[in-house]
């Protein structure tokens, strides 16, 4: 069997593999294996597995990691998202569907500070979902609100799907960061955009809420400026060159700290809870990471991705229609997919020939967070909506998946955005010049 053919079965192992359920750092790495041993030798195939995992838990550069998760951790269990979703709810809540919109306010900054979609949706969804029903909201727009707003933790930096990519393609983390900026808020606006049309459309779906007088906005504006302290601490700190992005992290983790020490809102069981959920969520990615890198070099003997680099390169479409192509395979497979799985199986292959087209590698990036933020809320994976179900377990999964469906087309419009403007994305890093 030539190498080719042993890629192809071997990308088929694991996607099947995926669909029974087996941790997605050990599938890669044990498909990664036994194709390279196939191809290679039993004995190249131990030394490379050793050495992958070696280099990955030994690396500098991924302390990035578990800085960004602490500071997400301790942010969380200082009671930030709650102050953020209170904010919120007084700027926006006299608004017909006010709540939903200050829940995406809420999770558009919980996400500046915090770099995971899950854990995102589930600090909001845990504040947001018992208001949002003490007033009468519709089950549907309520939870599809919150598992859609709450994607926007992989997209607003810091963005733990922008590390292992920027890891993986060893493009520059803190300009991938500060590219997810204006998309990031542009799709909270229009996530906002998409509340408004759904009520002005059914306004039985979410009743008006109270207006709040000006010294109440005031104070709840107050709420917020401990999260644009640490947002503009980090991505500032980043783009002026004052930090390395794991300085920047830890930077953001100890500013998270202070903050919760001096609200005196972080009590040690709480720290002790964030500690333990970033060992978890670190330890997870590193893993992941690992298993990518194994699987990555059974990729490059198999020569699968310069096949396809070549092919794509020689098709006769223009560059756009090929990159087209491409999203509809990465919209595909995060219907089946983790986000992180797509990732770090997918831009082995995709990435050379992305390159070879002429395309930025940093627009790519965002592109790439976007749709697989999009994999999170689609059926049948879909794991903001089965977070969310967790919260409220008397809502129907279908409930869910059918209040996320308008935020999709939302998601589908920013993706076009992107393509039609990449300046959106890649403005702000072009200003950086490290």
């Amino acid at each position: 069997m030539n190498p080719t053919a042993v890629g192809i079965a071997g990308i088929v192992v694991l996607v099947f593999i995926f669909l029974l359920r087996m941790p997605v750092g050990f599938a890669m790495a044990f498909v990664g294996l036994l194709g390279f041993s196939y191809l290679v030798s039993v004995g190249a195939g131990l030394d490379v597995l050793a050495r992958d995992y070696f280099y990955v838990f030994s690396s500098y550069s991924l302390t990035v990691i578990p800085m960004f998760v602490f500071m997400g951790c301790i942010a969380s269990g200082a009671g930030m998202s709650k102050r953020l979703y209170d904010a919120g709810y007084l700027m926006l809540g006299r608004l017909r569907g006010g709540l939903a919109m200050a829940t995406i306010a809420g999770c558009a900054g919980f996400a500046a500070i915090c770099g995971s979609t899950n854990a995102c949706a589930a600090a909001m969804g845990r504040v947001s979902l018992p208001e949002m029903k003490r007033y009468n909201y519709d089950d549907t727009l309520a939870t599809g609100t919150v598992a859609a707003a709450g994607s926007l933790g992989i997209l607003i930096p810091p963005s733990t799907i922008f590390l292992v990519y920027g890891i993986m393609t060893e493009q520059s983390i803190g300009k991938l960061f500060i590219a997810g900026v204006f998309p990031g808020l542009i799709l909270a606006g229009l996530f906002v955009a998409t509340v408004t049309i759904v009520c002005s459309r059914n306004p039985s779906l979410a009743p008006a809420g109270a207006t709040a007088s000006w010294r109440d906005k005031l104070d709840g504006i107050s709420g917020m400026g401990e999260m644009l302290v640490l947002f503009l601490l980090v991505i500032t700190g980043l783009f002026l060159g004052w930090f390395s992005p794991t300085q920047a992290g830890g930077a953001g983790a100890a500013g998270a700290l202070l903050i919760g020490l001096i609200r005196r809102q972080l009590a040690w069981d709480g720290f002790l809870t964030a500690v333990k959920d970033t060992l978890r969520i670190t330890c997870m990615i590193m893993v992941i990471v690992a298993g990518a890198t194994v699987f990555g070099h059974f990729m490059a003997v198999s020569k699968i991705p310069l096949i396809l680099a070549d092919w794509v390169s020689a098709l006769p479409l223009p560059p756009m229609a090929v990159m087209a192509v491409i999203v509809f395979i990465y919209l595909i497979g995060g219907c089946f997919m983790d986000s992180l799985a797509m990732i770090t199986l997918t831009i082995p292959i995709f990435y050379p020939a992305i390159i070879a087209l002429g395309f930025d590698p940093i627009w790519f990036g965002v592109i790439i967070v976007l749709i697989v933020e999009m994999g999170v809320i689609t059926p049948p994976v879909g794991i903001n909506v089965y977070v969310i179900k967790g919260i409220a377990r008397d809502v129907p999964i279908a409930k869910i998946f059918k209040g996320v469906l308008p935020f999709l087309i939302a998601e589908l419009i920013m993706v076009g955005i992107l393509i039609a403007f990449p300046k959106v994305a890649t403005f702000l890093p072009s200003l950086i010049t490290y």
